[in-house]
């Protein structure tokens, strides 16, 4: 290599430093390097500070071209020459360098480290969540053993010491995130678990399913929360115990669907009544001015045959469209 490189050289210097970056690179593979050596490979070469941002497994490292370790807050520009860990994927690697057109050096250097820093990360902390169902599975189920579940958690780049939550989708399948309550958009309805250990995830799994039926559409056949988190159920969770999916549903329900049928603003306006702490806050949510909403309720309370604008009234209603998402089939 380092002969090839040389005559490559006389005829063409950047085919014969491109080269000569891909012999550096294969001999840090070889030797199995980390992904700082391997970021520091990079800056030192190009001449230039590299960063590497893997978000999705929490891995971020920026070298100085003299091989110092120094991370910065600032966000990468946009015009830095960069490349993405798997081929059409998000840019996570930069070379920051300004002022100037990327090279074709710069190309290669950046196309071998992230080809590397990939099979380091998948080698020392697994795949993104999403990207093993199969080990997402093993990580919620309780009956699999907890080495297995370790292992597999491990493998999906989850820190056994950092709390995780499971989530329960409508559409797509169960996720496992970091902690946070920022676990990133939702596609659909949702229920979040409670933050537990990651060998108590099958617990969070169990509560995140048991959320998702509190969940609703968010639209107006289906008003209310597209994503519920367990933890903030409290004992309203006992009622889904009590409520069987494609059952008859209790009289209260019934009344609802009926009225529902009545007019298409229906099922809205009463979820803003229940949704907010008074009725002109209701008629905002609504939509409508604060006279209509009383004449809409005035009308629904003809239908459903209690009231809705005392407190009684409205943890009846409350309590009625929640068994009606519990109910859905």
């Amino acid at each position: 290599m380092k002969e090839l490189a040389g005559r490559l050289t006389a005829l063409d210097p950047d085919a014969g430093a491109a080269v000569r970056v891909i012999a550096y690179f294969d001999r840090l593979a070889e030797a199995r390097a980390g992904v700082e050596a391997l970021v520091r490979g990079a800056a030192v070469l190009a001449g230039v500070p590299a960063r590497l941002v893997d978000a999705e497994r929490r891995v971020r490292v920026r070298v100085e071209p003299d091989g110092t370790r120094r991370d910065a807050g600032l966000p990468p520009d946009p015009a830095w020459p960069t490349a993405a860990l798997t081929p059409g994927g998000e840019p996570a690697m930069w070379l920051e360098r300004t002022g100037a057109a990327p090279s074709v050096v710069d190309a290669v250097i950046l196309e071998r480290a992230a080809g590397v820093v990939r099979l380091v990360l998948d080698r020392t902390r697994g795949r993104a969540p999403l990207d093993d169902p199969a080990l997402v599975e093993t990580v919620l189920d309780a009956t699999v053993a907890e080495p297995a579940r370790l292992h597999a958690a491990r493998r999906l780049g989850l820190d056994p010491a950092v709390p995780a939550r499971a989530l329960a989708a409508q559409q797509g399948p169960p996720r496992v995130v970091a902690g946070s309550r920022e676990a990133g958009p939702y596609a659909g309805r949702t229920g979040v678990g409670p933050a537990v250990p990651v060998l108590d995830l099958p617990r969070s799994w169990a509560a995140a399913r048991t959320a998702l039926r509190f969940a609703a559409d968010g639209t107006a056949h289906d008003p209310g929360p597209r994503v519920v988190y367990a933890d903030e159920l409290g004992g309203l969770a006992l009622l889904a115990d009590l409520v069987v999916p494609g059952a008859e549903p209790p009289a209260d329900v019934r009344a609802v669907e009926a009225a529902a049928a009545d007019a298409p603003w229906m099922l809205a306006t009463l979820h803003a009544v229940t949704a907010t702490t008074s009725l002109r806050a209701a008629a905002v949510e609504a939509g409508v001015h604060h006279s209509t909403l009383q004449d809409r309720l005035i009308h629904a309370e003809h239908l459903l045959g209690w009231p809705t604008r005392t407190p009684q009234g409205r943890l009846r209603l409350h309590l009625a469209l929640t068994l009606r998402r519990l109910a859905r089939g």
